[in-house]
């Protein structure tokens, strides 16, 4: 799990102003960067997520997941916003920064939980957050992630 994000899956000054626009974008990702060929199930996936329970979590910070047969490798992307996000959160603040997990569906039970559960705890740690939300350089938000994946 350590090499999960690459610094060409991380995205800066996103134009995104709400959750919709914030997903479409995560999903035309995926087709890019070759996680899946299916855009639209993967923003099925995310849509189907967010109507269980918001994916936004604290401190400016969303936790999108995509489960779906379409995946082909468990992978995440991190995307950060131009603005503030309208993204219902655990705070009741706008979403500056998305970390998208994108898991093939038959590992939703394992991988899927594992992943969550490490980058959750990520976003409870101040000084990763600050790394995220400052750093401008897509190389050192994918080493701050990989490094504690591979914890």
């Amino acid at each position: 799990m350590a090499d999960l994000v690459k610094s060409t899956d991380v995205f800066f000054d996103n134009p995104a102003k709400n959750t919709e626009e914030a997903l479409e974008f995560l999903s035309d990702k995926a087709v890019e960067l070759g996680i899946s060929d299916d855009k639209a199930a993967i923003l099925d996936s995310f849509k189907q997520r967010e109507a269980q329970g918001s994916t936004g979590m604290v401190g400016g910070f969303a936790l999108p997941h995509a489960k779906s047969a379409a995946v082909k490798h468990v992978a995440l992307a991190v995307v950060k916003f131009a603005n503030d996000v309208e993204w219902k959160s655990m705070d009741n603040k706008p979403i500056k920064a998305a970390i998208a997990i994108y898991v093939p569906e038959d590992e939703s039970g394992t991988t899927h939980l594992a992943v969550l559960a490490k980058v959750a705890a990520m976003l409870m740690q101040p000084d990763f957050c600050s790394t995220i939300l400052e750093s401008k350089d897509a190389q050192v938000i994918a080493d701050a992630i990989n490094d504690r994946l591979s914890d």
